[in-house]
C-alpha cells in the first residue's frame, strides 16, 4: 500500500466533503463505540479487567525475546515451521517460496493487518499467485481495488448502499436492500472458493508461547474455512503478539471483542498450533508462522515500546473525534487512527507521516477506550517534539512564544486582555450561541491560516476566568 500520510491535510479536506463517508463514518463509529461502551459497563470490575490486560501485554514485552524462542520451540516440536522476517519484503519472498515448494498457485485469506502491511496481495499478483480475500470486509475492498480504512471493520467508509452497488456492478448480485440477502449471497459466492483452494492465509491475534499456539477470532467463519480446508496454512504475525500463558489469554479474550465490536465474546475462537496429526480429521498437511518484525524491534528498543502493546481492536479510531470525521484513508497506510498515528510514523519513518502526531486533538477519548490502557495521548506529544524539526520556522517561533508567555503569569494574564480586546474588535456576527453570536471569519497576519476554513473562531471573553474570580471568590 502507497504511503500519502503527509498528505494528510489535503485527503482531509476532501474527506470533510464527502457526504458518502461522513454518512458511513456516523453510522459506523457511532454505533460501534456505544456498543462497546454498553458491554464494558456490564462489568464490575471493569477497570481492573484493563489493568489486569495491560499488565498481560506490558510482562509479555518485558519477556518477548525469550517468549518468541519459547514458541518457536513448541511449535516446531509439532511439526510447524517457523520463519523469522525481518522486513515485508523478507515475509513476501518466504510466503513466495512456500507457495513454489509446495506448487501452490490458489489461495483463501482470513482478515490479516499484517499481510495487508507487506503489501503480499501485490506481490502475489506479480508471481500469478491468486488469492481471494475471505473476511467480508476486505473481500468487499479487494473487489473494489481499494484498502481497508479501520482495523477491525475495513469498509467502515462505505454506506450498505455504496456496497449494495458495488455486488450488483461487480458480482450481478440481484437487487436488493437487506443485509441478510447482501451476506448469503457472497456466501454461496465464496464458499467454492475454500474447495478450489490449496493454500490458506491468516494473521493471528495471539501467540501462545507456553504451547506454540496461534489464536484467531472471528464472526464469519471464513477463518476456521481458510485454515482447515487448503492443505498448506501459512500464518503471518507481528513478533509484538506473544503472551506467555493461556491464563493471559483468558483475560484478554474477554478484552478484545467488547472493545472491538462489542461483543462479549466472538463467534469463532480459533486455535492451531502445527499441521494436522494422524489422529486429527481436518487441517492442513503443512503449516508455516512467519514471525514478522517490520520496524517492531526498533519500536521495542525505544520510549515508544509501549506502543507495541496494542491488540488491535480498533477502539480509540472509534471514539476519536479526528477519526470520526475524516475516516481511515486519510491517515495514508495501513494503520489509521490515534494508534495509527504512532505505529505509521515509527514503521515508516517519522518525517514520512510527520502530520500524523498532530492530528490530533489530545482529548484523551483514545486513552479512555483502550483496553489495555496505552497512553496514546503522551506518545503523540512525545512524536509531536520529535518532529519539531520539520515544522515552519515561524510554527516554531510561535510556539516557543506561546510556552514562554504560559510559564509566566504576568505576562499570560496581560496577553490574555490584550486577545481579548482584538478578537472583540475584529469579531463579526455569526451563529447565536457561538460566544454571544460572534464568531471571527478571518485571522490576521501573523495567524491567518486555514483555521477558520473549516471552524467557527469565537472572540476570546471579555472578562476571563481569573477576573471573574477574583471579584467573585469571597463570596463563594
Amino acid at each position: 500500500m502507497e504511503l500519502t500520510a503527509n498528505a494528510f491535510s489535503q485527503s482531509a479536506v476532501i474527506a470533510l466533503e464527502d457526504i458518502h463517508l461522513q454518512t458511513a463514518l456516523d453510522r459506523g463509529t457511532g454505533n460501534a463505540d456505544s456498543r462497546r461502551r454498553a458491554v464494558m459497563a456490564e462489568l464490575p470490575h471493569a477497570p481492573a479487567l484493563r489493568q489486569q490486560g495491560r499488565g498481560s501485554r506490558l510482562r509479555a514485552l518485558n519477556e518477548l525475546p525469550e517468549l518468541l524462542e519459547q514458541l518457536e520451540t513448541n511449535l516446531t516440536a509439532r511439526g510447524g515451521h517457523v520463519l523469522w522476517a525481518q522486513t515485508g519484503e523478507e515475509a513476501n519472498q518466504h510466503i513466495i517460496d512456500i507457495c513454489q515448494r509446495h506448487d501452490l498457485k490458489k489461495g483463501v485469506k482470513s482478515k490479516s493487518m499484517a499481510t495487508e502491511e507487506i503489501g503480499l496481495l501485490e506481490a502475489f499478483a506479480k508471481h500469478g499467485i491468486e488469492m481471494v480475500e475471505t473476511d467480508l470486509g476486505e473481500y468487499i475492498v479487494q473487489i473494489n481495488e481499494s484498502h481497508p480504512s479501520h482495523i477491525i471493520m475495513p469498509v467502515m467508509h462505505m454506506t450498505k448502499e455504496q456496497i449494495r452497488d458495488l455486488f450488483i456492478d461487480k458480482l450481478a448480485m440481484p437487487p436488493t436492500d437487506e443485509a441478510s440477502e447482501m451476506t448469503a449471497f457472497i456466501r454461496e459466492h465464496l464458499r467454492a472458493k475454500y474447495i478450489e483452494a490449496d493454500f490458506g492465509m491468516s494473521g493471528g491475534n495471539f501467540l501462545i508461547a507456553e504451547t506454540g499456539t496461534v489464536v484467531i477470532v472471528t464472526n464469519e467463519g471464513n477463518g476456521r474455512l481458510s485454515t482447515s480446508i487448503p492443505r498448506v496454512h501459512i500464518a503471518v504475525v507481528g513478533i509484538e503478539k506473544v503472551i506467555p500463558t493461556w491464563e493471559d489469554f483468558a483475560t484478554l479474550i474477554q478484552l478484545l471483542p467488547r472493545s472491538a465490536t462489542g461483543q462479549r465474546l466472538t463467534v469463532y475462537v480459533n486455535a492451531f498450533n502445527g499441521p494436522a496429526q494422524s489422529s486429527e480429521p481436518d487441517g492442513p498437511e503443512a503449516f508455516y508462522l512467519i514471525l514478522l518484525d517490520n520496524g517492531r524491534s526498533d519500536i521495542y528498543t525505544s520510549e515508544y515500546s509501549e506502543a507495541l502493546a496494542c491488540i488491535r481492536c480498533g477502539a480509540c479510531l472509534n471514539a476519536c473525534p479526528v477519526y470520526q470525521n475524516v475516516g481511515g484513508h486519510t491517515y495514508g497506510w495501513v494503520y489509521p487512527g490515534p494508534i495509527g498515528a504512532i505505529l505509521t510514523p515509527l514503521l515508516k519513518g517519522k518525517e514520512n507521516a510527520a502530520p500524523l502526531p498532530f492530528a490530533s486533538s489530545l482529548c484523551g477519548a483514545c486513552k479512555t477506550a483502550c483496553p489495555v490502557d496505552i497512553n496514546i495521548p503522551d506518545m503523540l506529544l512525545m512524536l509531536r517534539h520529535d518532529l519539531e524539526h520539520v515544522q515552519e520556522p515561524l510554527l516554531r517561533a510561535g510556539m516557543k512564544g506561546y510556552g514562554f508567555a504560559f510559564s509566566h503569569p504576568l505576562l499570560y494574564e496581560a496577553g490574555g486582555k490584550v486577545s481579548s480586546i482584538a478578537t472583540q474588535a475584529i469579531a463579526t456576527n455569526g451563529d447565536q450561541g457561538v460566544s454571544d453570536g460572534k464568531k471571527i471569519e478571518n485571522l490576521p497576519l501573523p495567524f491567518i491560516g486555514h483555521w477558520t476554513d473549516n471552524r467557527d473562531f469565537p472572540p476570546m471573553a471579555k472578562e476571563s476566568f481569573r477576573a471573574w474570580w477574583r471579584k467573585h471568590k469571597e463570596s463563594m
